[in-house]
């Protein structure tokens, strides 16, 4: 069972590594060319004076620094020895942290989007709802697939504890 379980968390942690690296970079590159380019002459971005475009800068840094942590969490994981006792604690620990991490980068992520397009096509709301949707449904996707595999995370990891604690 040890060995089917650190198997299915290899091959969890690679997958969920590989999606978070692709988020980093995505989002390293917004942060450098950001929407509607520089200004000629300071250098500085064109929307500075525009709040929107605050937004967009802390929900850009929200999703690069967790998705970041959660490509280190997998990679914890993918460095573990896989001792029996690894099981109990360690492991669920640093995979439901990656997950709940890599949830929230995939969010911010998603709101980085939503702004950028705002910023970018001004004067024209009647385009909101759709780019709400459309940023709305890869987070739904997200947390219908993951949520099961927490909550059984978490389920075992609690009842590991109390046997734990009772033995």
């Amino acid at each position: 069972m040890v060995k089917e379980g650190e198997k299915w968390m290899k091959d969890t942690a690679s997958s969920c590594t590989v999606v978070g690296a692709l988020i980093i970079t995505i989002m390293f590159t917004a942060a450098i060319t950001v929407p509607g380019g520089n200004n000629q002459n300071t250098g500085f971005p064109m929307f500075t004076d525009k709040k929107l475009f605050i937004v967009f800068i802390i929900a850009d840094a929200f999703s690069l620094a967790y998705s970041t942590a959660s490509v280190l969490n997998f990679l914890g994981i993918l460095t573990s020895r896989y001792a029996e006792e690894d099981f109990l604690e360690s492991l669920p620990t640093k995979m439901s942290s990656g997950l709940l991490s890599l949830f929230v980068s995939i969010a911010t992520m998603m709101i980085t989007f939503c702004v950028g397009s705002f910023l970018m096509l001004p004067g024209k709301p009647w385009m909101a709802i759709p780019v709400i949707i459309l940023a709305i449904t890869p987070i739904y996707i997200f947390v219908v697939m993951v949520s099961p595999i927490l909550f059984d995370i978490l389920k075992s990891v609690v009842g590991a504890r109390n046997i734990y604690i009772s033995t």
